[in-house]
């Protein structure tokens, strides 16, 4: 009710009375009107954020549980085995959950077979790998030993996090499926620039940049790839689970208790890491006997 006209006459108490409820009475429905649209919105608003979150959860599911791929060519006897002429030996992919297949060592005994288990952040695989990877390249290269190096990952919590030995094997995998013949310089890369046990190591760019510099040209792009998806983990860790529960292929041994492991026709060698002659005379002696064991004794020709 309009008040206060000119000419008309002051609104008795009553009246003024009668108004302000009125007007209560307009603002109550008014604010109910507003409560209603609020709340409507804030629904519509819980309900889009629900969603959103609902989303982000099936997305990361999604990906916690995407089918494993196939391992990396080249390594499936679960490494990566060089011979004479530093060339690696291919082999198709490992296909998921699939028992991998043993190298079959030399039959003839002429060639000693090298076999090393390794994890990257594993100090002493690094001093193992300082003092004897010159003579064994050599050796390799003449043909007179094979190396197949096994990279696991029992070392993985071990890098404030960031999973450095896990990612690194992947790596290595990364190139031992597209550059295989790069592989021995990479892997020599990796413990030439080594970090120590519990730091964070090196990251992805890192990796991809000691890629380049060890002289891997081939398909770096791939390779970049590889390492920022982590291409290879499910295989990494497939790969230590059948290195740590066994048994080791070609040899009388169990498991792989610790790294590094290294065999040479089938024997645990397990001298100094710190002594390239001590390896060589193993090497010697184990290629030894097993070429006295490849090979029979004549049967003497009776007197006649």
């Amino acid at each position: 009710m309009t008040t206060g006209g000119p000419g008309e006459p002051r609104p008795s108490k009553n009246q003024r009375r009668d108004a302000a409820r009125t007007k209560a009475a307009q603002l109550r429905v008014e604010q109910k009107k507003r409560d209603r649209r609020n709340r409507v919105f804030l629904q519509g608003g819980i309900a889009i954020a629900a969603i959103a979150v609902v989303a982000v959860i099936v997305l990361i599911i999604v990906n916690s549980v995407r089918p494993d791929g196939p391992g990396p060519r080249n390594m499936a006897s679960d490494g990566l085995l060089v011979g004479e002429g530093l060339t690696a030996v291919t082999t198709p992919a490992l296909q998921p959950k699939a028992d991998p297949i043993p190298s079959p060592p030399d039959a003839s005994g002429n060639v000693a077979d090298i076999r090393i288990y390794i994890d990257y952040l594993c100090p002493f695989c690094g001093q193992f790998e300082t003092t004897n990877a010159d003579q064994i390249s050599q050796w390799v290269d003449s043909g007179a030993a094979t190396v197949e190096v096994h990279p696991i990952s029992i070392l993985t919590s071990k890098s404030a996090g960031t999973q450095y030995s896990l990612r690194a094997a992947n790596a290595a995998a990364c190139v031992a499926n597209y550059s295989p013949d790069d592989f021995l310089s990479f892997n020599a890369a990796l413990f030439a620039d080594q970090p120590v046990e519990g730091t964070a190591g090196l990251n992805d760019d890192d990796l991809k940049a000691l890629v380049k510099s060890s002289g891997v040209s081939t398909s770096l792009s791939e390779i970049n790839t590889c390492i920022e998806e982590t291409t290879y983990k499910s295989w990494v860790q497939d790969a230590t689970d059948r290195a740590l529960s066994g048994p080791i292929p070609n040899s009388s041994l169990k498991a792989i208790t610790g790294t590094p492991t290294v065999l040479v026709n089938g024997k645990q060698y397990v001298g100094a890491l710190d002594d390239p002659k001590e390896f060589a005379a193993f090497v010697l002696q184990a290629a030894s006997e097993a070429y006295s064991t490849a090979t029979p004794t004549p049967t003497p020709t009776p007197a006649g």
